[in-house]
């Protein structure tokens, strides 16, 4: 038996990792597990790839991220999400799940508490587990249009708690937290004098004219927030590993010493495409909502026909998360049952905190016509 350390443990097998295994092999398999956006990068934004590779952007970029791409970033930031921070205020990191890294590694002791969304993205927790952390789930529930519950969330504070992680729109329930929302969750974080971490990946994201509001434009959160953001979901941008974190100068001080010794630098040359995806790639991104948002609708509509099956219709991200309960299966065996009948993959709502039991999440970062006969293969299963 090796002698691992005992972080090793924290990291287990992923029903994901079976599903795209499981796809390989079986290609007429239909996956509505996508994390990532079915579109590709914009044009202009892999012509600027090649321009900066063939012109010799190939070494290594400063610690904090090139100074083009985090002075586009600051204007970005004031104009779009109404935050004031400038270059020296922003990180550039590979993806934005590295900018999460570093902000708990910057954060979190072993023994302290970090409350995290259950149901909520899968890598907090792994994440805060091997820093030496605790978890502390904040359920997020379905008569509660997954919304937070603010008396909830008071009740789970500790003198342990030294983190609160949040994310909107939300993977994987799309749910989007309005103002009022924000403004209860300022105040506990200043009241308590505890920092949050708001993971905004899918910020562009978000349907029926609702409206994405950053906890950190709020007035007094920029000493109490890290706001994490990417390019991947955004620009369709997952393969160049671009993210970033925006905080004070202290916090991101601690956290570029930290890249130091992790990756360094995000790709030097994919910084740049990043200047000029954000510069004109507006366009491309609206086309990608505007079909996300008809991909939704038609699902939430299939659903809805769906004996003993119902959803919320989200408000943001590209995911539903359906309510399978009364089917009397798990979501294990849901998902077992579809991928083994209907051959469609979905993702058990277990993967994402023990509050998804009962639920999957399927995503809509998939071609239409595609969700379409996915949906009649599921259907022909359940009558079955």
């Amino acid at each position: 038996m090796r002698n691992f350390a005992s972080r090793v443990s924290v990291i287990g097998s992923s029903k994901i990792e079976e599903s795209l295994k499981f796809i390989e092999q079986k290609p007429k398999i239909i996956s509505l597990g996508a994390g990532e956006p079915d579109f590709k990068a914009p044009k202009n934004v892999i012509e600027a790839a090649n321009k900066f590779l063939k012109k010799g952007y190939t070494h290594y970029a400063p610690l904090q991220g090139k100074l083009e791409l985090r002075e586009i970033l600051s204007k970005k930031l004031k104009k779009e999400n109404k935050i004031d921070a400038g270059p020296d205020e922003i990180i550039v990191t590979n993806g934005s799940k590295e900018a999460i890294l570093l902000t708990t590694m910057t954060f979190v002791d072993p023994g302290d508490e970090v409350i995290i969304p259950d149901p909520g993205y899968l890598a907090y927790r792994p994440i805060v587990q091997m820093l030496g952390g605790v978890a502390v789930s904040l359920p997020l529930r379905e008569e509660n249009n997954f919304e937070i519950d603010i008396d909830e969330l008071r009740s789970l504070v500790t003198n342990k708690t030294k983190m609160i992680i949040f994310n909107t729109p939300s993977n994987p329930t799309g749910t989007v937290f309005d103002r009022q929302t924000l403004e209860d969750i300022a105040n506990l974080l200043f009241e308590r004098n505890i920092y949050a971490m708001v993971d905004e990946a899918y910020e562009k994201l978000v349907y029926d004219d609702v409206k994405h509001v950053s906890l950190a434009s709020l007035s007094g959160m920029s000493d109490y927030v890290v706001t994490v953001q990417s390019f991947s979901k955004t620009y369709a941008m997952c393969g160049f590993r671009l993210g970033y974190a925006v905080a004070n100068r202290e916090i991101i001080k601690e956290m570029k010493e930290f890249k130091l010794t992790t990756t360094l630098c995000a790709p030097t040359a994919y910084q740049l495409a990043g200047v000029e995806a954000i510069k004109h790639s507006g366009k491309y991104v609206e086309k990608m909502r505007k079909e996300y948002q008809r991909r939704r609708d038609t699902l939430c509509k299939r659903l809805s026909e769906l004996s003993d099956v119902h959803c919320i219709k989200p408000k943001g991200a590209f995911y539903v998360f359906p309510n399978i309960k009364a089917l009397g299966m798990s979501s294990e065996e849901f998902s077992d049952f579809i991928m083994k009948n209907a051959k469609v993959v979905v993702i058990p709502g277990t993967e994402f905190g023990v509050f998804g039991e009962g639920f999957v999440r399927m995503s809509y970062a998939t071609e239409y016509k595609k969700i379409e006969t996915a949906m009649d293969r599921i259907e022909k299963a359940l009558k079955r």
